[in-house]
């Protein structure tokens, strides 16, 4: 029988799979990006996307490719790095899950390079903060905490400018 349903009931089943891994995996990525390419090349790369490479054999799990945006510049610096970045990488996850990685070039305008990232954002009011803090009151998990914290703070900033 075909009714209406609560959304609340339909969207783990439909985004459950999609979003599961994937997308924890490439925020985990971002979330620790400094510390696995370098404070030099971190404000000037970024992990944009994660594709699964399915084996055809069952008893072979799935592996990733990892393309990072960068300037062509940049891609000969990170291609020597390689091996570290893929090191760096699997030892966050705690296995051999990303075995590739593919430098995507981005146009770098001269106008606006660095604009973003060149001024740090300015740190939350107090009322930002109390508001903030009072929404997640609730939330049982430190790390959960922390990092719901860590994307409402940039939410906020990132209106503001």
């Amino acid at each position: 029988m075909y009714g209406l349903r609560l959304l609340s009931e339909a969207i783990p089943g439909v985004t459950g799979k999609i979003f599961s891994r994937k997308y924890t995996m490439l925020g985990r990525l971002v979330t620790h990006w400094q510390d696995i390419v370098g404070p030099e090349l971190a404000p000037k790369t970024q992990p944009v996307k994660i594709r699964y490479i399915q084996s055809k054999k069952k008893d072979v799990k799935a592996t990733a490719s990892l393309d990072i945006a960068c300037s062509s510049a940049d891609a000969t610096v990170l291609h020597y790095q390689k091996d570290l970045i893929l090191e760096r990488i699997n030892q966050i996850f705690g296995d051999r899950w990303i075995t590739a990685i593919r430098f995507v070039p981005v146009a770098v305008n001269a106008s606006t390079a660095g604009s973003r990232r060149a001024n740090p954002p300015k740190p939350l009011t107090l009322e930002e903060k109390e508001h903030l803090s009072s929404v997640l009151e609730n939330v049982k998990d430190e790390d959960l905490m922390e990092r719901l914290k860590s994307l409402g703070s940039a939410i906020l900033q990132n209106r503001r400018s």
